[in-house]
């Protein structure tokens, strides 16, 4: 039986890992993920759980630490959010060319500069080709179930990478919810002791890890890492099977919103989903064939699914809360329409860069991108592809 709680969004993730009990957590504070090491700190404090806390001196020492505790046979986790990703940054690579599945909860916020401390994805999207998988969360109750999940998928044998599970700074992070919480015991049984085939303290197995690896070697690991993350897809369905069979939560590589009959849609991830959700019901009061296509795996990205999902489709917006600054449009869009063109599916998509440095997203601005759509198919004329939902002047 759940149990029912309120709880923010770091609430959840630090009930999460409390229940995991990882062995090791290292962190460093940083706004707005800073709450989720404070109240793991207390479960520590007060004997809840016998996880060896790390307070260190930067991010970039976090991730060290995380990456010494994994590569040692140890479970290791950590949270962070923008400029903190940003200090780890060398050690991302580090950690998923290690081969080493440590979990992260990445409370998503703009990364500097200038300084900005609200919700956007520059974080996550700045590190998307690091070789993590990228699970990201509408709501509190998904980023408490994906870390749940996190473990069984990251230290899966034919996967073996780290983890990072997203959600929206503040939007979600500070924002108490209705939540529904799983038994201590499910949770331990259901996570599982942390068995690793190879690592440095195994005195039957003497190895070397992070070794200089020249011309000769590293084209083939980087194979092996895509290999790994390709592998992971599958993993994260069956874990999620497992899962919805423990609580009745179902979850998918994206979820679909009145995505069956649509004829305009919008593909978008985390709480900006929520918002949509709402505008769609709305419009299809009146009659309006809308429809969201929410991304939760962005990375690995499930291309050929999409691509299906989204085939009947009309008319097709793409919102990304970060800007690539690549004049072709955000991360996601660039995903999307390769996933379209690759899997030859021919539908007229637009991309939308929104909510860049915590800037509100309102349900009339959602109406205005459904309005567009509706535009398009009724014109066909897309016009300019790269806009701007949201921008004054």
């Amino acid at each position: 039986m759940s149990i029912r709680e309120r709880l923010s969004g770091n609430e959840a993730a630090a009930t999460a890992m409390k229940q995991i009990n990882p062995d090791v957590v290292a962190a460093f504070p940083i706004t707005p993920s800073t709450e989720i090491p404070q109240y793991f700190s207390t479960f520590v404090n007060n004997g809840a759980v016998d996880t060896e806390f790390v307070a260190v001196e930067s991010e970039h020492s976090a991730m060290s630490a995380c990456i010494g505790a994994e590569a040692a046979g140890g479970r290791a986790m950590t949270a962070t959010s923008a400029n903190g990703l940003s200090f780890m940054w060398e050690m991302i690579y580090i950690a998923s060319s290690m081969r080493l599945p440590i979990v992260m909860s990445l409370v998503n916020r703009a990364v500097s500069g200038p300084l900005n401390i609200h919700n956007d994805h520059s974080d996550a999207m700045g590190v998307r080709d690091a070789g993590w998988i990228m699970l990201f969360s509408e709501n509190n109750q998904e980023a408490y179930d994906n870390l749940i999940m996190a473990h069984r998928i990251a230290e899966n044998k034919n996967v073996m990478l780290p983890l990072m599970v997203c959600q929206d700074g503040f939007i979600t992070s500070h924002s108490i919810e209705n939540i529904e919480l799983i038994e201590d015991d499910l949770v331990k049984n259901f996570v599982g002791k942390y068995e690793p085939e190879h690592f440095l303290l195994n005195e039957k197995e003497p190895i070397s890890m992070g070794p200089l690896d020249l011309q000769s070697y590293l084209f083939e690991h980087k194979k092996q890492q895509s290999v790994a993350m390709c592998n992971a897809k599958q993993v994260i369905l069956d874990v999620s099977k497992e899962f919805e069979k423990m609580t009745g939560r179902s979850y998918g590589l994206f979820e679909e919103y009145k995505l069956d009959d649509a004829e305009i849609a919008i593909v978008c991830m985390n709480s900006t989903a929520g918002t949509t959700k709402f505008v769609v019901d709305e419009l299809r009061n009146k009659g309006i064939k809308a429809g969201l296509l929410k991304v939760r795996v962005f990375r690995p990205f499930p291309a050929e699914e999409i691509a299906k999902a989204l085939s009947h489709i009309k008319a097709i917006a793409v919102l990304d809360k970060a800007d690539s600054l690549n004049a072709c449009g955000g991360a996601l869009f660039t995903d999307v329409t390769s996933s379209m063109q690759v899997n030859k599916v021919t539908v007229p998509t637009v991309s939308y860069i929104y909510g860049i440095g915590g800037r509100d997203t309102k349900s009339t601005d959602i109406e205005a991108v459904f309005s567009d759509l509706s535009e398009i198919v009724k014109t066909g004329d897309i016009g300019n592809p790269y806009r701007y939902l949201g921008l004054r002047g």
